[in-house]
């Protein structure tokens, strides 16, 4: 992270200019082609966007996963024609027939930006005000990478800094995400992290005046950050040098996070849709789109006009990207020569695999004694964090309650933090009381790589996350969420945090394993699972959600088929089993008693542990079949939740032992009692079962 600017002045052509213009027509070209989108941001904004990928950046667009490239998040994702313009001009990949397919079917541009979709995109963005707290993310994890591979070098000197970039519109800041992310970028002092704000004054519903009053600069000024104001030129078009001095000043302040306000005009300059609220997210019409195109400059009668001069002048990004790797590559081979022990824990994180003999530091749990899962995915942790050094995380608030504290001695503070375990590039992370924008901290943690983090929260509380857990599931992001007190278990805190149809919901997001395990065993081997399935041999990662216990649950012998999501625990005795109970976490325990009342009657009875659904669907229908065998009619699900979930696994004759309506302040044990979790109840279930299925 260079702490002086490269240059004091910008050189700014007529060139340059025709080339920002030129993304002004193309983005009114592109937005009329399909019929539908957001030109007037795009419009408005192109600058700002050209200075940072022309005169600002440190990236190559010929090797965009480049480890010491700079970050660029468009929070303000429906302006995605912002970035994907860019990108075409800089040589990412994108052509003119990919601006032409705009918003189409299976074209390179769709209406929002998604990671992993097209080359250059850093992070799915859509929803306002994610990626703003994606940005966050990626600078923690820049920072902690720099602990790991790093941390003695001065100050802009390590290969391993570089900034993180965002432009946020007047959406993104009034999404209470941003707010809590921003309080949070504050704290940690993260110099590395530049927020460039379209202060456009205009939504949906017209002039911002609408909806919002207060002073955004003063807010941020409130955070903590470096604050700076960037006026318009007389005409009232964005100022590039003025915002190029400002983000230099941004970059040599690396104490504090900056916050450039840049004062806009939406649409700029369509004499007749610019400064109105039809120009955020409508075509401008073929007449403005043409008088827009008079004013610049430009044949009204073209579409997607790029002169080879323009063209040829930004694809220079591709000599200059190649340049600032080659010297970055220099500085790396310097550092992996000093450093041949972090160079090869470097190569070995960077190739997504995990060290020699990390399992072996899994704990066994003695069996028959009672342990609550939360306490025992602690245990695992702990025992992980001295194997796994890119293992890091934490919790809202909860550490204590979630067990997530991996090192008591080394917590993720900036310094100049009054507590004794402050450390820059400290192990646990104190997310706050910020459920929703620490899950989008967790997604540009992942999405920044060369680290592994986990969250946690209550289970409850996923609700407050879910936009940003549903993020994590459609970009496969390798996070783990620690969801702790998953029932009604947790006894006297009654309905309000007493979690009901949160499996059930969360089991809906596609491309999400919800892991609740039986025991503490089960636990261990749950990490274990989740943790190679970070490693590259399983392709596309996927997010994972440990729901455990808050109350003590029996120990049961360790079995390796945790890891296929679902398996016999216990077998019927006395041939073919009669009876299927299903069970998952606290719920298991009570499907083994009510299976020994069944067995004393003469019933075979078989108990399936399935602690995550996702990964039992993954396997192959032998496996399946042999573990929920298709002959046995007779079934009982068994979950300390709404049912969902078990319709599809206990038939028509099946019968489901779960929670249709919200809980009550008492005692765990009453609780369960009280609402039907007996062992006793579980096998008057399965009796109903076998008289069904015998009809």
């Amino acid at each position: 992270m260079s702490t002086k600017p490269t240059t004091t002045d910008l050189e700014w052509t007529e060139l340059d200019q025709r080339a920002v213009d030129t993304v002004r027509v193309l983005a009114a070209d592109a937005v009329q082609k399909v019929g539908n989108g957001h030109p007037g941001t795009a419009m408005s904004l192109a600058p700002a966007a050209y200075t940072l990928f022309q005169k600002v950046m440190r990236h190559d667009p010929a090797d965009a996963d480049w480890t010491g490239r700079d970050r660029f998040v468009l929070s303000a994702g429906h302006s995605s024609l912002t970035l994907y313009i860019q990108l075409y001009l800089a040589g990412f990949g994108l052509e003119l027939d990919d601006l032409k397919a705009f918003r189409t079917w299976g074209s390179k541009t769709p209406g929002h930006p998604e990671y992993g979709h097209t080359v250059g995109v850093e992070t799915t963005t859509g929803p306002l005000g994610q990626g703003v707290a994606n940005a966050v993310g990626m600078a923690m994890a820049a920072r902690y990478e720099r602990g790991l591979f790093d941390p003695e070098a001065a100050p802009g000197t390590s290969p391993f800094d570089h900034f993180v970039y965002c432009i946020a519109g007047d959406g993104c800041l009034q999404e209470g995400i941003s707010a809590e992310a921003s309080s949070m970028a504050g704290h940690q002092k993260l110099g590395n992290l530049v927020l460039l704000w379209d202060d456009n004054h205009i939504s949906i519903e017209g002039d911002t005046e609408t909806a919002v009053s207060e002073d955004v600069t003063k807010r941020y000024e409130a955070y903590g950050w470096h604050v700076q104001r960037v006026e318009p030129k007389e005409n009232g078009d964005l100022d590039p040098e003025a915002l190029f001095a400002a983000i230099q000043a941004a970059k040599a302040e690396t104490e504090r996070p900056s916050f450039i306000a840049m004062r806009s005009i939406i649409a700029w300059p369509a004499p007749n849709a610019q400064n109105t609220e039809a120009a955020h997210g409508s075509a401008l019409g073929d007449e403005e789109v043409a008088a827009t195109k008079r004013v610049l400059g430009f044949d009204p009668e073209q579409s997607f006009e790029v002169s080879d001069e323009v063209i040829a002048h930004t694809r220079a990004a591709l000599d200059r990207g190649r340049e600032a790797r080659a010297e970055w590559e220099k500085s790396l081979q310097e550092w992996r020569d000093a450093n041949p022990g972090r160079a090869a824990e470097f190569d070995r994180i960077a190739a997504g695999e995990l060290p020699a003999g990390w399992e072996e530091k899994l704990p066994v749990f003695e069996s028959g004694k009672a342990i609550a899962t939360r306490a025992a995915s602690g245990k695992v942790l702990q025992a992980l964090g001295g194997v796994i050094p890119e293992l890091w995380g934490g919790s809202a608030d909860l550490a204590g309650s979630n067990n997530t504290t991996i090192d008591k001695t080394s917590s993720f503070l900036p310094k100049g933090n009054p507590l004794p375990e402050a450390d820059p590039y400290g192990r646990t992370v104190h997310f706050g009381i910020r459920e929703h924008s620490m899950a989008a901290e967790m997604n540009g943690i992942a999405l920044h790589g060369n680290t592994r983090i986990y969250g946690g929260t209550f289970l409850v509380f996923s609700d407050y996350m879910r936009n940003a857990v549903r993020l994590s599931a459609l970009m496969h992001l390798p996070v783990t969420y620690v969801w702790t007190h998953d029932s009604i278990g947790l006894g006297e805190d009654g309905p309000t945090h007493q979690p009901v149809e949160h499996l059930a919901s969360l089991r809906a997001i596609p491309g999400l394993n919800v892991v609740r395990p039986a025991d503490a065993n089960e636990t261990a081997i749950a990490w274990r699972e989740v943790l190679r399935r970070w490693t590259k041999e399983f392709g596309k990662g996927a997010p994972h959600g440990l729901a455990l216990t808050r109350q003590g649950v029996p120990t049961y012998e360790p079995n390796e088929d945790t890891a296929r999501g679902g398996y016999v625990l216990a077998e019927a005795e006395g041939g073919e089993p009669q009876v299927v109970l299903i069970a998952t976490g606290s719920e298991v325990h009570l499907a083994v008693e009510a299976r020994e009342r069944l067995q004393a009657e003469g019933v075979a009875t078989r108990v399936v542990s399935m602690p995550c659904v996702e990964w039992f669907e993954e396997q192959d229908q032998g496996y399946r079949d042999a573990v929920l065998p298709p002959s046995v009619k007779a079934r009982v699900a068994v979950e300390a939740g709404i049912g969902l979930t078990w319709h599809r696994y206990v038939g028509d004759a099946g019968r489901i032992v779960s929670l249709e309506h919200f809980g009550a302040s008492a005692d765990a044990k009453v609780l369960f009692r009280e609402y039907g979790f007996t062992a006793e109840n579980v096998a008057a279930a399965a009796r109903e079962s076998l008289e069904a299925a015998a009809r």
